[in-house]
């Protein structure tokens, strides 16, 4: 198998969990390769309850418990409300925990023979009770004679055990399907029945949910089959679990499939990639909002006290990390990686998790930093500032005891990073203050243009970024390559002697994460993957930093017509030697000479051909995007991590970490309005009327040049148009002159125009051939 499996996120912590016990290896014969996943091990068991550690109750006592509550809801409507038996002698399960702090981002893409999923005895399975076209004319027939018992009954045989299950839904009887790729379930029957029972009457929705009580009671003990997993993948599916009232058992069934084998864990993912997007997503949905209700519950009486249930939450999170596995490893993702983010956990304290994360480590307490695909990206950016500004603190109070220390008067400037630079040569001095101030890195940005009265109250801050961004970016200096094809800037191929100002980039990229500051640079995608390559800076300076894997995807986001090319070479039906007569070299210009590279030993005299056309195409990219710029990013990886060295990082995909320095794509106009401030206008003046009409009716590229216009970006802060503290003030010059833009300080100077087409010319004229970042 060639997939990885990457677990919880290609941009987060992975977990490594203990291999299946020895007897469980097997006499597998035709099985792929498993790549690793994350499971549970056997430490922490307090989720959420901060002081309850091994409170864990049995599934019996847990519905005796529960039962006495819900007789008083016997009469409701509700599909779920029923008595539960008071099941007694019940082996109590293992708790659920997971590691999950690792400090290097790792790419395994096979596991251990150990790791392997046994091959154990398939038992023989009931006859199969009804076929989907049997099923759907027994439904058809209730229509007209409004007997339900022959539907009642099939629920009643299919849901009493696991066995069973398999019989109903499983595509062949007979046949093993001990395979990955194919969970052998007629995904249709399934979906059919699960369709039709929520419009069942309420003794069949009840019949269903005792004997998913019985099969759990029945089936966790011992060693698992395959038709166990398809059971628990067919139950995991069912939308009863919806409803609150069916949270206890939804819990024991998340918490089953939670502590499966790791080798177990594989099947489940790979089957769960194969669900249509919309089951798939209603999975996602489902387990969001059983964490949601859990954490803050519309009714507490309805659901047992914490101290009894915390490893609720940890289940529901393991098995959403499976999910997000299995989305991370179909390209394109069945849903967008932000359907993960549980809005609900932006009300937390979620300071109080990351130092549980960070203190206690992989397995003594639960914390949502284990999980961190499901914490949205402004939650994200909450726990780096925070942090950031306690080692901004720390740094700061450690300057002035050192200060007070040597008995020399404090200084308030000891608390700030001060950087005084001269716009006429704003590189170098930037460059050589950073240099010299390499220990203030992480204290509070302050900016002084020599010969510039003024104080910096973050304008200033704001204009040396920008003014830098603008003067290293440009094609003339040298350091990047635009491709207008991409509309991105990549990294210089040239050798130098001295790669500092690549570093100074990456301060800078650094202090923006920092300072909060959003910039207006064009990285590709794989630039931010390789700067989490890995997320902390390894101890040993000999590993390489920057490196990842790239493919024809990542080129393409920069050279599309280059690796479009490469796509052609791959899918050629012809005789690739003789139709494209390439060798395994690349061939560069550099200050106008043409020089060759050979991509392995010997490269040159090596011909591309139909059998090794794939490594040719992987080490051309590899040499694109890792070897023929290693020097100049592993100087721009280490200037973004002198400044933001923090485990928080570790938290990141890598697409949040170019919305963190970028800020996002995604406009709201209408936010903006709401938000914005005025100064000189009132927004019922006729004027600021006429201007949200005009901008209200931008197309989107209108709208993108406006925000660049006045804030020096086209995107948009994590935390939406609010963050932008957009101001329109009134220009009390001549209608016929053009908007201005104070970009440092996102303001629009609006003269008072007439009328709305006037306005809209004005703007119009004004956005479109502003200079650069279009800086007073």
């Amino acid at each position: 198998m060639s997939e990885a499996v990457r677990v919880p996120s290609p941009a987060t912590p992975l977990v490594v969990a203990a291999a299946a016990p020895e007897e469980r290896k097997g006499k597998e014969s035709e099985r792929e390769k498993l790549p690793p996943i994350v499971s549970a091990g056997a430490g922490a068991t307090a989720g959420l309850d901060r002081g309850a550690k091994g409170q864990i109750s049995t599934f019996s006592s847990f519905i005796s418990a529960v039962s006495p509550k819900k007789e008083a809801a016997e009469n409701r409507s509700s599909p779920a409300h029923l008595v539960f038996p008071n099941i007694k002698n019940v082996r109590e399960q293992p708790p659920i925990c997971l590691d999950v702090r690792q400090k290097q981002r790792t790419s395994m893409d096979a596991s251990s023979s150990e790791m392997k999923a046994p091959v154990l005895p398939e038992p023989i399975l009931p006859i199969q009770p009804k076929t989907v076209k049997d099923f759907q004319e027994d439904v058809e027939k209730v229509k007209s004679s409004g007997d339900w018992k022959a539907v009642h009954d099939f629920y009643l045989t299919t849901f009493d055990s696991f066995p069973e299950l398999n019989a109903a839904f499983k595509k062949d009887a007979t046949a093993s399907f001990n395979t990955i790729e194919d969970s052998g379930i007629n995904a249709k029957f399934v979906n059919a029945v699960y369709d039709t029972l929520l419009n069942t009457p309420q003794d069949v929705q009840k019949t269903v949910l005792k004997g998913i009580i019985n099969s759990l009671l029945r089936e966790w003990k011992g060693p698992r089959t395959k038709d166990d997993l398809r059971a628990y993948f067919i139950l995991l599916q069912n939308p009863q679990f919806n409803n609150t009232s069916t949270y206890v058992i939804y819990a024991h069934l998340l918490r089953q499939i939670a502590t499966l084998v790791e080798a177990d864990h594989h099947f489940l993912v790979h089957w769960f990639k194969k669900l249509s997007q919309k089951r798939f997503k209603q999975l996602v949905e489902r387990l969001l909002q059983f964490i949601s209700l859990r954490l803050f519950p519309a009714k507490p009486e309805e659901f047992p006290p914490i101290t009894k249930c915390s490893w609720w939450i940890p289940s529901a999170a393991k098995v959403l990390a499976l999910l997000n596995t299995a989305n991370n490893l179909v390209h394109p993702p069945l849903i967008p990686y932000t359907d993960f983010y549980n809005s609900t956990l932006d009300h937390i304290d979620l300071m109080e998790e990351y130092h549980t994360w960070q203190n206690f480590g992989n397995s003594h307490r639960f914390s949502f930093c284990q999980y961190p695909f499901v914490i949205s990206v402004a939650a994200k950016k909450i726990i780096i500032q925070r942090d950031s500004e306690q080692q901004m603190i720390n740094i700061a109070r450690q300057s002035l005891v050192d200060k007070v220390s040597r008995r020399q008067r404090p200084d308030m400037n000891i608390l700030f990073l001060n950087m005084k630079v001269r716009r006429t040569h704003l590189v170098s001095d930037s460059l050589d203050e950073l240099t010299r101030k390499r220990a203030d890195l992480k204290k509070k940005l302050k900016v002084t243009f020599v010969g510039e009265a003024g104080l910096d109250m973050g304008g200033l801050t704001k204009e040396w970024f920008l003014l830098l961004i603008r003067q290293i970016f440009h094609p003339d200096y040298g350091m990047f390559t635009y491709h207008k094809d991409s509309h991105c800037h990549w990294f210089s191929s040239f050798k130098c002697d001295n790669y500092s100002e690549f570093r100074l980039v990456g301060i800078l990229m650094g202090l923006a994460v920092y300072n909060s500051i959003t910039l207006d640079i064009r990285f590709p995608p794989c630039c931010y993957k390789k700067l989490l390559s890995p997320p902390i800076i390894p101890s040993d300076q000999n590993i390489p930093v920057g490196i990842c894997n790239v493919t024809v995807d990542d080129l393409c986001q920069i050279m599309p017509e280059l690796a479009h090319g490469l796509s052609e070479l791959l899918s050629h039906e012809g005789n690739v030697e003789e139709d494209f007569y390439s060798t395994f070299q690349v061939f560069q210009e550099e200050f106008g000479i043409i020089k060759s590279y050979n991509l392995k030993p010997g490269g040159d005299k090596i011909s591309v051909t139909n059998q090794n056309r794939k490594e040719y195409v992987q080490l051309y990219t590899d040499f694109l995007l890792n070897k023929s710029i290693y020097k100049q990013f592993a100087a721009f990886y280490y200037g973004f991590h002198s400044v933001c060295a923090s485990n928080a990082l570790m938290l990141l995909r890598p697409e949040e970490v170019e919305i963190l320095v970028c800020g996002s794509p995604d406009l709201d106009m209408h936010a903006l309005q709401r938000s914005t401030q005025y100064d000189g206008y009132a927004k019922t003046d006729l004027t600021i009327k006429y201007f949200w009409d005009v901008v209200l009716g931008f197309p989107l590229d209108l709208q993108k040049k406006l925000l660049h216009f006045t804030t020096g970006s086209d995107r948009v802060p994590v935390g939406g148009m609010a963050d932008l503290n957009f101001k329109i003030s009134k220009n009390e010059t001549s209608t016929n002159c053009l908007p201005v833009a104070h970009t440092c300080f996102n303001q629009l100077c609006l003269p008072p125009y007439k009328s709305k087409k006037d306005l809209k010319q004005k703007l119009i004229i004004g956005i479109s051939n502003s200079e650069g970042f279009g800086l007073e």
